[in-house]
C-alpha cells in the first residue's frame, strides 16, 4: 500500500472517531446518566468541549480569520470564563470547589480533568485533529467510569491516557522545538496583518489589555524604533556566540520564545536571523501537565488569566507521576531525539523576550490541590536530570547559546510609555563603558580569597563567599566581565563561588522569584550547600519550608550556590525607584541592580571545559565547584537543572569587602556605593536621584 492510501485511511479513521467523540459529547451536555452531584460537572466539561468544536471546525473552513472583533472577544470570553478570577471561586476548576462539592479524589481528579481539558484550546485553533480527539476520547473515558462510578478505574484511564500517547505528546513538543518547517506562530508573525489587531485571536491564548495595549504601542511605534530593538535583541544572541569561540554558522536554527503583542519586533528579528542565515522554531507556551503546564513561560506565550489557578494546578503531574511513566517518557525522549539528530544538532538556542509589569502576585496554597509526594519529588529530580543530560547529547551545550531581553507591559502602570522609553535606554547603554567599569572591579576581587558580603538596617544579610584561587593572576580571573550579549541589559561581574568556605546568612526583605512573592526570604549556608531555609508568607513554618522547597529548592533535599555576582546597572536600579516598580522588575534586569546569589547549576552548567577569555585577554577559570565536578563520576549528580538568582538591592547593602589570603580588606561598595577607583561613576544615577 502506498503511503498516500495509507495516510489517507488514517485521516478516515481519525474523521470517523473525531464524529463519534463529538455525537457523544453532545449528548452528554444533556443527559443524566452520571450520579446527580456530577453532572453539573459533566454538563459544564461538555458544553466547553463543544465551544472548542465550533473552532476547530471554523479553523478547517478557513471562516476564523473572518470573525469581527467582537466575536472574537465573545469566543475567548466563553472559552476562558471557568477560570477566570471573578468566577474562579465556584469553579471546577478551582481544587477547593471541586474537592467541597464532589468529594476530595473525585474532586482533585475531575477538576486536574478541566485542567487538561483547556488543552483543547490551542488545538481547535491549529487544527490539530488528533491531539484534539484524544483529549475528547479522555473525557468520555472518564464519564464512563463516573457512569459505573468506578474512581479507581478513572485513574487508571488517566495514567494509561499519559502513558500510551508519550510518543505523540514527545513527537510534538521535539518538532516544534527544533523543525522550522510550518511553524504556526511565525506564519502569525511574518503574514498577518498587524494593524488588524484581530490577528491576536488567531494564536488560541487569552488576550487581554497587556496583549492589545503593546500591540497598539509598537504599532504607532516608527519602523526605525522597532527595527532598532529588534536589532539589540539579535546582535546579543550573534555577540553571545562570538565572545564564547562558538561557531554560529554551523546552525540553523534559532528557537523565538515571545509575548503575543510583540509581533512587529518579532518580524524585524526574524529578518535579521535569516541574514544571519537562521530559521526560527516557535513552541506554544504549554497547555498540559504532560509539558509542566504553569511552570514558565516559554514559546509564544501570553499574560495569565489567572495566576492562582496557574499555581493550584503547578503540580498536577502528581496524579499518574510514577517511575513506569517517567521510564516511558525518557525512554520516547531517546528515541524521538535519535529519529531527528541531524536536525536537532542545528539548533543555536533560545531567544528569549520576557516582559514585566504585572501585579506582584502572592499565592494561596491550598491542602485541596494535587500535591507531589516526597517518593514523587525525588522522582521529578531524576526526571529533570536524566531529560537534561538527553537534551544536551543532542543540543551539545558547548555549541549553542542564548539571549534574554526583557520589556514592560501596559498593566505596569499608566507610565507605560515612559517607563517603557527608559527600559530601551536601559537595553541599549554603552557597554564598553561599562566593560571598562566593571574590569576595575574584577582587578579588586581577583585579589581575594573570600568576600564578606553584610546587610544594613533590617536586612540580616551576613556572608563570606570563598573564591576560586589564581595559579597565575597575569593571565587567569575568577570573573567573567558581563556585558550586553546574552543577558540584556549589561551590568553585572560574576564568578562560581568555591563552595567550601562559603558560609553565613543571605536575606531578603522581598524578592520575586519565578513570578512568585516572597517575604523576609532567609538562607543558610554551609560550605557552599543551602543549610536551612524559610520566609514568612505563611503562617506555619512548614508551609513557607514547604513553598521554597517546591519553588526555589525545585524539590531538591539542597542546593549549592552557583554564582555569585555584583550588578553594576544603577541606572537601572534608580528607574525602577523613580517609577517605584521595584516589584515588577524581571530577575533579568533586578540581578543587575546589587549583588545575587544564584543556587543552583553553575553559570557554566555543561560547559566547564570550555575555555573562554575576558575582553582583557584573561582566561576565565571559575567555571565550577565541587557539586559540577561530579560529571566526571556520575552525570546524574552534577546537574540540578535549575538556577535562580536572589538579589540584595543597593539600599539593604551595608558592604562588600574583599578580603585577601594575608588578611587585607578592601572594599568594593560601602553603604550602597562603589568604593574602587575607575567604577565610581556607576555612582552617579545613585547621587542623582
Amino acid at each position: 500500500m502506498s503511503d498516500i492510501a495509507w495516510n489517507t485511511i488514517r485521516e478516515e479513521s481519525l474523521q470517523e472517531r473525531f464524529d463519534l467523540m463529538v455525537g457523544r459529547i453532545g449528548e452528554i451536555a444533556s443527559e443524566q446518566q452520571v450520579p446527580e452531584k456530577y453532572q453539573d460537572y459533566f454538563h459544564k466539561a461538555a458544553a466547553f468541549l463543544l465551544k472548542t468544536v465550533e473552532i476547530f471546525n471554523k479553523k478547517q473552513a478557513d471562516t476564523l480569520k473572518e470573525r469581527s472583533l467582537e466575536e472574537c472577544r465573545a469566543d475567548q470570553e466563553e472559552l476562558y470564563r471557568h477560570i477566570q478570577p471573578v468566577n474562579y471561586e465556584k469553579s471546577y476548576a478551582n481544587p477547593a470547589f471541586a474537592v467541597q462539592s464532589l468529594g476530595k479524589e473525585e474532586g482533585q481528579l475531575l477538576s486536574f480533568l478541566t485542567s487538561e481539558l483547556e488543552g483543547c484550546i490551542p488545538c481547535a485553533f491549529q487544527g490539530k485533529k488528533q491531539e484534539m480527539t484524544l483529549l475528547m476520547e479522555l473525557f468520555v473515558q472518564v464519564y464512563n467510569c463516573f457512569e459505573n462510578e468506578d474512581l479507581k478505574e478513572a485513574k487508571q484511564t488517566i495514567y494509561w491516557y499519559f502513558h500510551d500517547y508519550s510518543e505523540i505528546f514527545v513527537e510534538n513538543q521535539i518538532h516544534d522545538m527544533i523543525c522550522p518547517d510550518d511553524n504556526f506562530f511565525a506564519d502569525i508573525i511574518m503574514n498577518a496583518d498587524l494593524s488588524d489587531l484581530r490577528y491576536l485571536y488567531q494564536y488560541g491564548l487569552p488576550i487581554g489589555e497587556n496583549e492589545t495595549g503593546i500591540a497598539k504601542f509598537l504599532n504607532q511605534m516608527p519602523e526605525a524604533d522597532v527595527q532598532a530593538m529588534a536589532d539589540t535583541y539579535t546582535e546579543g544572541y550573534r555577540i553571545g556566540f562570538e565572545m564564547t569561540g562558538k561557531d554560529l554558522s554551523k546552525k540553523k536554527v534559532a528557537q523565538l520564545h515571545y509575548p503575543v503583542g510583540f509581533e512587529r519586533m518579532m518580524r524585524a528579528a526574524i529578518g535579521n536571523l535569516k541574514k544571519m542565515g537562521l530559521d526560527v522554531t516557535i513552541s506554544r507556551e504549554a497547555v498540559s501537565s504532560f509539558q509542566q503546564k504553569g511552570s514558565m513561560k516559554s514559546g509564544a506565550y501570553s499574560t495569565s488569566v489567572n495566576r492562582q489557578y496557574d499555581f493550584d494546578h503547578r503540580e498536577d503531574r502528581a496524579l499518574y507521576f510514577d517511575k513506569g511513566f517517567v521510564e516511558r517518557r525518557l525512554e520516547v525522549l531517546k528515541t524521538v531525539y535519535e529519529q531527528h539528530k541531524e536536525q536537532a544538532r542545528l539548533v543555536a538556542g533560545p531567544a528569549v523576550v520576557e516582559v514585566f509589569g504585572e501585579e506582584p502576585f502572592a499565592p494561596e496554597s491550598k491542602e485541596e490541590a494535587l500535591h507531589y509526594t516526597e517518593e514523587q519529588q525525588k522522582l521529578k529530580v531524576y526526571n529533570m536530570s536524566e531529560s537534561g543530560q538527553i537534551t544536551n547529547k543532542y543540543i551539545p551545550g558547548e555549541e549553542r547559546s542564548f539571549t534574554i531581553i526583557a520589556y514592560p507591559v501596559p498593566e505596569i502602570g499608566d507610565q507605560f510609555e515612559e517607563i517603557f522609553a527608559e527600559t530601551v535606554v536601559i537595553n541599549t547603554l554603552d557597554y564598553k563603558k561599562y566593560q571598562s567599569m566593571q574590569q576595575s572591579l574584577i582587578d579588586i576581587l581577583d585579589q581575594a580569597e573570600t568576600v564578606h558580603i553584610v546587610g544594613k538596617g533590617e536586612n540580616r544579610t551576613d556572608l563570606t563567599v570563598a573564591i576560586w584561587p589564581l595559579a597565575d593572576p597575569s593571565k587567569q580571573t575568577a570573573f567573567e566581565n558581563c556585558v550586553a550579549d546574552v543577558n540584556i541589559p549589561v551590568g553585572e561581574v560574576f564568578t562560581s563561588p568555591v563552595l567550601k568556605g562559603t558560609n553565613g546568612r543571605l536575606h531578603v526583605s522581598e524578592v520575586f522569584l519565578n513570578g512568585l512573592q516572597y517575604k523576609n526570604l532567609e538562607m543558610t549556608f554551609r560550605d557552599g550547600m543551602i543549610e536551612n531555609y524559610t520566609c514568612t508568607n505563611f503562617a506555619s513554618e512548614e508551609e513557607n519550608k514547604k513553598y521554597i522547597h517546591d519553588n526555589v529548592l525545585m524539590h531538591h533535599d539542597t542546593l549549592p550556590m552557583g554564582e555569585f555576582a555584583i550588578g553594576t546597572n544603577t541606572t537601572a536600579y534608580c528607574m525602577a525607584r523613580k517609577y517605584r516598580i521595584q516589584d515588577k522588575m524581571p530577575i533579568l534586569i533586578a540581578e543587575k541592580t546589587g549583588p545575587h546569589f544564584a543556587v543552583g547549576d553553575t553559570c557554566y552548567s555543561h560547559e566547564e571545559d570550555m575555555v573562554t577569555y575576558n575582553p582583557d585577554g584573561k582566561q576565565i577559570v571559575a567555571r565550577e565547584n565541587a557539586v559540577s565536578a561530579l560529571r566526571h563520576e556520575d552525570m546524574s549528580r552534577a546537574y540540578l537543572n535549575c538556577h535562580t538568582d536572589i538579589t540584595i538591592p543597593y539600599d539593604e547593602l551595608g558592604a562588600i569587602t574583599v578580603i585577601r589570603k594575608d588578611g587585607s580588606t578592601v572594599d568594593i561598595i560601602r553603604d550602597g556605593l562603589f568604593t574602587v577607583e575607575g567604577a565610581k561613576d556607576l555612582n552617579l544615577p545613585l547621587l542623582n536621584e
